[in-house]
């Protein structure tokens, strides 16, 4: 019996793009590495299937991630059918009951791989929603993860200093065939504050420093390339916790 592979489209009735909208491999933008960080992960990317890029705020980890995943995606000559973004569902702050189906719920944590990509495939419009139409691009919450396998995809788990222990077990196990996964995070800036849930990322970090598939980019002050605002606040804050001992 043939395995029911994960993410396949349930109805062969649903309405076909139109080709005038499609996204292609030329759509794409062409990003070079700013940081010396940012260069390691791009010269590894091809020959890792597993990456963990932790560190500091405003360092581009999620954009790269995604940068390399939608290159590879969009080209044909590639094993990979489609991006899969992963997130917990947990907020910044209570924000109370968000009604709807799951669609509407997460919705609002999709917002910024919305803005990425406009900025990735600035001549299309809407390019979001178009991958999403093409089956290129899928967004879940770590709610649904559990039982299904994820074959032909790269999958980002996003801000995965949000994400306590089982919950980054539950990803590690859906990896299927010819499948690549990156982990983006910093363990400083969870959102997790309940004692019975904490992040499970240190944990996870001190796993994957003995699993030879993964390769491992540390993302300093000095990689910041959001503006020299966010880089002079990070070090300041830095600077505060490490002579008061808070967080």
């Amino acid at each position: 019996m043939t395995r029911k592979r994960a993410l396949q489209v349930v109805s062969n009735s649903e309405p076909e793009v139109d080709k005038k909208l499609k996204i292609k491999i030329d759509d794409l933008a062409t990003f070079d590495a700013i940081t010396e960080t940012q260069g390691q992960f791009f010269s590894q990317y091809k020959t890792k299937g597993a990456f963990l890029l932790h560190g500091s705020a405003g360092t581009g980890k999620t954009f790269i991630a995604l940068y390399k995943a939608l290159e590879e995606v969009l080209d044909r000559g590639t094993q990979y059918q489609k991006v899969i973004v992963v997130r917990s569902a947990v907020p910044s702050r209570e924000i109370g009951h968000l009604p709807g189906d799951e669609k509407d719920k997460t919705e609002v944590y999709s917002i910024p791989y919305q803005t990425m990509c406009e900025e990735l495939l600035p001549r299309k419009q809407q390019p979001y929603q178009r991958l999403t139409e093409q089956k290129h691009l899928y967004f879940m919450c770590t709610s649904f993860v559990r039982g299904i396998t994820l074959d032909d995809s790269i999958i980002i788990v996003d801000e995965c200093q949000n994400m306590n222990d089982m919950e980054l077990n539950s990803i590690m196990t859906r990896v299927g065939e010819n499948t690549k996964i990156i982990f983006c995070g910093d363990f400083r800036q969870t959102d997790l504050y309940r004692r019975n849930d904490m992040s499970g990322l240190k944990k996870f970090m001190m796993i994957a420093e003995n699993m030879p598939s993964f390769s491992l980019h540390e993302f300093t002050t000095e990689d910041i390339v959001r503006s020299g605002l966010c880089r002079e606040y990070v070090e300041a804050r830095m600077r505060y916790e490490d002579e008061f001992g808070v967080a």
